[in-house]
């Protein structure tokens, strides 16, 4: 009989009146029943959220900075048995759930060394005019007050370490709200939490229902929302609340530039390793999975094969075998619109080269080339294991089909030449560019966020933290500078 998971009310565990079942999407078992959180409940946990602002604010530095030094280190020491809940209600295979718990580690740890030197403040002269002389300003960061986070399923420890991590480092109170699929891992995490001296009232984990989200997004009293996820969502969570301050990261379909220079076989075999690898990770539910290869028409005859190779190379199957690389998609309904929009592409005349075949909620690593641009997966994010091929002719015009997109997340660049990377840098419309590699690196103290509709702000430990705080400037009078 498996046992119900409390939620964590200001800090502490709580039940509510209703419970609902979290399954595997591997083979559909019972992987834990969650107590779902009453309508007051989450007054109260918004209201202590509220009412510790001033409190949590003033937290010496080295209290804030221990808090999150213990939840690193015990991450480290419940490692296996994390990643085996991870894989277990997401389906995330297991070699991939020990790797996101690593970077759920190093997320806490990163924050611990900010919370130590975050907000020294910056002097400045004023003298520079004469209406100035003999007065100094001062300028620190202070909260801007309680966060929502709203956290996805696919990274459900590390999102949700995003979330809480800057917002502890900086002292504002977070109201946590996990992902309905996976919210196992965020409990967790508040259990760590608790274990630390954090002010009551200070963190709270809800796993509410989605259809109870409007109303936390337009509670005034959390004027910061960082938000993981679809981007109707993200922009109907902007348009609701308009004057908050708002993070969104929603999503791309991240583009994979193989450049002329990239010639040599050893290049081509490195690049369709990694292109087929980071097409399929996380059943290709990251938002900067490659998604589409462009590559020079030069060296396009010679990747092709290669790519399809390393593709029907990925292991897939039960996602708890370490050997694993890929394995089942959230849902089955998730599997089903896969399936649908690459057979719309195959009717629109895209070829399949490799894949396209659907087992519950697993589907098979697909690439298709020549994908008509105005169907779904020529235009929208698939985020499945789906990867399209792209000739283009040159550099412009590789950039230029790489820019065809109304996402801008992050962009892989596979060239040798410097000056050809400081072009990418400028002429591509993303928030990242990855030389030598694909779209999908990521380390979690760089600025990491989107242009166009994949979102506004910066996550990344210390950005977050300046997205959860404001300048407030004090000049000092009189003072012999």
């Amino acid at each position: 009989m498996t046992n119900t998971h409390a939620f964590w009310l200001a800090g502490r565990p709580a039940t509510g009146e209703d419970t609902f079942d979290v399954t595997s999407p591997w083979d559909g078992r019972l992987v834990g029943a969650v107590s779902v959180p009453t309508e007051s409940q989450v007054e109260e946990a918004v209201a202590a959220a509220d009412a510790v602002r001033a409190e949590f604010a003033a937290t010496p530095a080295h209290v804030r900075a221990a808090a999150l030094d213990h939840v690193h280190r015990r991450l480290v020491e419940r490692t296996d048995e994390i990643a085996g809940l991870i894989s277990a209600e997401n389906g995330k295979p297991v070699k991939w759930a020990r790797g996101e718990v690593g970077r759920a580690v190093s997320v806490f740890r990163f924050a611990a060394e900010e919370a130590r030197r975050f907000n020294g403040g910056d002097a400045q002269r004023l003298d520079t005019d004469a209406g100035g002389v003999g007065r100094l300003a001062l300028t620190r960061r202070f909260p801007r007050g309680a966060v929502l986070g709203i956290a996805p399923f696919n990274f459900p420890l590390n999102l949700c370490a995003h979330k809480v991590a800057p917002a502890i480092a900086v002292g504002a109170p977070i109201v946590l709200k996990p992902a309905p699929a996976t919210p196992l891992s965020g409990l967790l995490l508040g259990e760590l939490l608790a274990e630390t001296d954090l002010p009551a009232g200070s963190w709270s984990v809800l796993p509410v229902p989605n259809d109870r989200m409007p109303a936390l997004v337009q509670d005034e009293r959390l004027p910061v929302i960082s938000f993981t996820g679809s981007g109707p969502v993200g922009w109907s969570l902007l348009d609701a609340a308009p004057r908050k301050h708002t993070t969104l990261e929603l999503g791309g379909n991240g583009a994979a530039i193989v450049l002329p220079d990239w010639s040599s076989d050893e290049d081509l075999d490195w690049a369709a390793t990694r292109i087929a690898a980071f097409s399929n990770y996380q059943g290709g539910q990251s938002c900067i999975s490659v998604q589409r290869v462009i590559a020079d028409t030069t060296v396009y005859d010679r990747l092709v094969p290669r790519i399809v190779a390393a593709v029907e190379k990925q292991v897939t199957g039960d996602p708890s075998d370490p050997s694993t690389d890929v394995g089942p998609l959230v849902s089955e309904d998730a599997a089903k619109r896969v399936e649908s929009w690459v057979e719309e592409a195959v009717r629109a005349g895209a070829v399949l080269l490799t894949g396209g075949e659907r087992k519950g909620a697993s589907y098979a690593p697909t690439v298709l080339e020549d994908v008509p641009r105005d169907t779904r997966i020529g235009c929208e994010e698939v985020f499945g294991p789906v990867l399209t091929l792209t000739r283009a002719d040159g550099v412009e015009a590789a950039f230029a089909a790489a820019n065809d997109s109304k996402y801008g997340l992050q962009a892989g660049v596979f060239t040798h030449d410097v000056q050809t990377a400081f072009r990418a840098h400028r002429a591509l419309e993303v928030g990242g560019v990855i030389v030598g590699d694909v779209p999908s690196y990521r380390a979690d103290q760089m600025p990491y966020g989107g242009t166009k509709q994949s979102g506004v702000g910066r996550e990344g430990v210390r950005f977050a933290m300046e997205d959860y705080t404001y300048e407030r400037v004090m000049v000092l009078t009189g003072l012999d500078l």
